[in-house]
C-alpha cells in the first residue's frame, strides 16, 4: 500500500522523530523511521535476524546510510538542547566597583569636592588640595607630571635636583663621608653623622641611620663595594644629585634647606613632594613654581610633540586634582 508524506510524518512523530518536515523526501523519511523502528514494506516489524538480512550493501538502506541518519538525529537533538540552554536565564554579572567606591569613607567624602574632568589653575588646585586632605597628620603635597618623553633615550631621561625655596617640611638625617677637617666642618654645618672609618663600618653592618649620604670625590672609591646596599635605597652619592662634591658644607646646607631630586620613571612621569599641607598656598606655590621652572629648563632638545601631557596634584592619601598644562 502506497504511503503519503503525511502518513510518514505521523508515523515518525509517533516514534519520536521530530526533525522531519514536508521538505524531506519520502526516502529520507523512511530511512529515519527505519533507523528508530525498522519495519517491512507493509509496516509490520521484522525479527532482528530478518532485519539485518534486509540491510542493503549500498544505497540509502546500507549500514553506512543508517549510521549517518542516526548521527544526524543525534546532532539535531544536541542543537535543540543547546538552544534550550542558551535561552535559560543567565547568572547576574557581578558589578566591579571603582577604586574610589572601594576607598574609605573620608576619601569618598572629600573626593566629591573635586570635579572629575575640570582642569584647575595652580592656585585653585593648591587650595583644593589643602581642603581635601583626609588625614589627621601633616600630609605631603605631591606633584605628578606626565611628560611626553621616552626615558629609554639617554637625552630624554629628564633628571635634576633643586632646593625648594620654602623647604620640604621634612627632618632629614644627613651623613657625610669625608676626611677629618671636612668632617668637622660638615658637623658644624648641621650634618648628623660625619667621618670615614666608623661610617663605613656601620654601612658594612647594614646600619643605615641617615636619609642622605654626601661624599667627597676622593672617598667615592671606598663606597664602591657598598653600592649593592646603598643603590637600591637611593642613597648612593651621585654628582648629578649634588651629593658628590668637595664643598661638603654647601651640600649639607642645601640638603637641610630642602634639596630634592627628581627623575622620570619608566613611563615618563615625574613624582615629587613639594611641601606640607601646613605650608599654606603661598609657600606651596613658591615651591611648585621652582619645580616647574626646573622641568621647563630641562626639556630635551630632541623631543618632538608635547613636552607636558598632564599634571596632577594630590596630598598623601587624598584625591587627584588635574592642573591645566599651560600652568607649566
Amino acid at each position: 500500500m502506497a504511503e503519503t508524506k503525511t502518513e510518514l510524518l505521523k508515523q515518525a512523530k509517533e516514534l519520536g522523530v521530530e526533525h522531519l518536515t514536508t521538505k524531506n523526501t519520502m526516502a529520507e523519511m523512511r530511512d529515519a523511521i527505519a533507523a528508530v523502528a525498522p519495519k517491512k514494506h507493509d509496516k509490520e516489524a521484522l525479527p532482528a535476524e530478518e532485519h539485518e538480512a534486509k540491510v542493503a550493501k549500498a544505497g540509502k538502506r546500507s549500514e553506512k546510510a543508517l549510521k549517518e541518519t542516526e548521527e544526524k538525529i543525534e546532532k539535531e537533538e544536541r542543537k535543540t538542547h543547546a538552544a534550550e540552554k542558551a535561552e535559560a536565564p543567565k547568572a547576574p554579572v557581578k558589578v566591579v566597583r571603582t577604586k574610589l567606591e572601594r576607598a574609605g569613607k573620608k576619601l569618598r567624602e572629600v573626593a566629591k569636592l573635586v570635579e572629575k574632568d575640570k582642569m584647575y589653575t595652580l592656585k585653585d588646585a593648591l587650595e583644593l588640595a589643602i581642603k581635601t586632605s583626609p588625614v589627621k597628620f601633616d600630609a605631603t603635597v605631591e606633584l605628578h607630571i606626565n611628560l611626553g618623553v621616552d626615558p629609554r633615550q639617554a637625552d630624554q631621561n629628564v633628571r635634576d635636583n633643586l632646593v625648594l625655596p620654602a623647604g620640604t617640611g621634612k627632618t632629614i638625617r644627613i651623613a657625610v663621608l669625608a676626611e677629618a677637617d671636612d668632617a668637622k666642618a660638615a658637623k658644624a654645618a648641621g650634618a648628623d653623622i660625619a667621618g670615614t672609618d666608623d661610617l663605613l663600618k656601620d654601612i658594612e653592618k647594614g646600619i643605615i641611620n641617615f636619609d642622605t649620604l654626601i661624599a667627597t670625590p676622593a672617598l667615592m672609591a671606598r663606597l664602591g663595594k657598598y653600592a649593592r646596599v646603598l643603590g637600591p635605597k637611593g642613597l648612593m652619592p651621585n654628582p648629578k644629585s649634588g651629593t658628590v662634591t668637595p664643598d661638603v658644607v654647601k651640600a649639607v646646607e642645601q640638603a637641610k634647606a630642602g634639596r630634592v631630586e627628581y627623575r622620570v620613571d619608566s613611563t615618563g612621569i615625574v613624582h615629587l613632594g613639594v611641601g606640607k599641607v601646613s605650608f599654606g598656598t603661598d609657600k606651596l606655590a613658591t615651591n611648585v613654581a621652582a619645580v616647574f621652572a626646573s622641568i621647563k629648563s630641562n626639556k630635551p632638545a630632541s623631543l618632538k610633540g608635547n613636552y607636558v601631557k598632564a599634571i596632577t596634584m594630590s596630598t598623601t592619601m587624598g584625591p587627584g586634582i588635574k592642573i591645566a598644562t599651560n600652568e607649566l
